[in-house]
């Protein structure tokens, strides 16, 4: 047992799989769309304001903004690219990589808005890449599936079932109990809603992408009713993460929810996914640490790198740019231009 074991890890460190590849290049594009579509929606709203209504206090004259349209199809173009990339690789691959949104957001930011990055938040940058070069080094091959009710079966485990019961439990109280009583004072609360419903949007995604890619490769998957349940158990989830995301939008400051929600759905999904697809029964536990390892440094780098952006702006801002700051996080941005998440729909998912 000891010899097979030995030659299953060495197996595991002879590369990544072409499904793995074909995974990391489209949440790379993805996460480079989404990030370069909130600066170009950001500039496209700015040309917008400055002859018509602000978005934030009730105009609509962006929508006449040929520069905002750009950036709600770069946008588009990066959710199809991040929803492609978990038909692929394994979520513990994909999701993580959403810090990198982050980053090209605001490096554009500070090229095209001239908005300051401060030396710290340079090297949180660095670290969400370190985090995610060594995510990706370590992650585990894609599982091989021919067949969504195969997928169906790993959703209908003990272990899964056991886990999606804990989750919708959670949630009922949140919403039912919680909510009325702390919404507007506790951030954790609507977060925590859309964290835990975020983890069950995902696999689903997951599952219905890889019934997708089947169907396009020649087997034919929408005959099976398992495939549409999939389908309504996402189009359930991604429109309750949206509701009690915007109700945390509005109710808190961009700054804070970004970071804190990534950090929560990120941790939520992986656990999922590991539950679910038993991505670590296929690896050893030094590859395990390593990605979790990894995982903790792409955190400190995304806090880092909203810290200091705080930071600067908190000192370099009068209280007529903070209330200006204000109405651009009513649009939608905050003053640095970083995405509300690779967040929404499948990274928001």
């Amino acid at each position: 047992m000891a010899v097979e074991a030995s030659h299953s890890w060495r197996d595991s460190y002879k590369g990544m799989s072409s499904d793995n590849i074909n995974g990391l290049v489209l949440a790379l594009s993805s996460s480079f769309f989404i990030g370069a579509s909130f600066i170009v929606k950001k500039k496209g709203l700015m040309k917008a304001a400055a002859s018509g209504v602000r978005a934030g206090v009730g105009g609509y004259s962006y929508l006449y903004e040929p520069l905002w349209w750009v950036g709600m199809i770069s946008m588009i173009v990066g959710e199809i690219a991040n929803f492609a990339a978990y038909a692929f690789a394994p979520a513990i691959l994909v999701t993580p990589l959403g810090a990198l949104s982050i980053i090209i957001s605001a490096a554009l930011a500070h090229v095209i808005l001239g908005e300051k990055l401060h030396i710290f938040g340079i090297l949180g940058c660095a670290l969400c890449v370190v985090g995610s070069t060594t995510i990706v080094l370590h992650a585990p091959q894609e599982r091989a599936i021919e067949s969504v009710t195969e997928v169906w079966d790993l959703a209908t485990e003990p272990g899964f079932l056991l886990y999606a019961a804990m989750v919708l439990t959670a949630v009922f109280i949140i919403i039912f109990h919680y909510i009325p009583q702390y919404g507007q004072t506790h951030i954790m609360v609507y977060i925590g809603v859309c964290s835990l419903v975020g983890s069950l949007s995902v696999m689903s995604v997951k599952a219905l992408g890889i019934a997708l890619k089947l169907t396009l490769s020649g087997m034919n998957q929408l005959i099976y009713p398992q495939t549409w349940a999939f389908t309504l158990v996402v189009l359930t989830c991604v429109i309750t993460q949206m509701n009690y995301l915007n109700k945390a939008l509005d109710t808190f400051s961009t700054a804070v929810v970004s970071p804190i929600y990534y950090v929560m759905f990120t941790s939520f999904t992986i656990l999922a996914s590991v539950i679910m697809f038993k991505d670590w029964d296929r690896q050893s536990p030094t590859q395990i640490v390593t990605e979790m390892c990894g995982f903790v440094t792409i955190l400190s780098g995304t806090f880092l790198l909203h810290k200091t952006k705080d930071m600067v702006d908190g000192l370099s801002m009068s209280p007529s740019i903070r209330l200006h700051r204000h109405t651009d996080e009513e649009d939608g941005f905050g003053m640095e231009g970083i995405p509300l998440r690779r967040q929404e729909t499948s990274r928001s998912i």
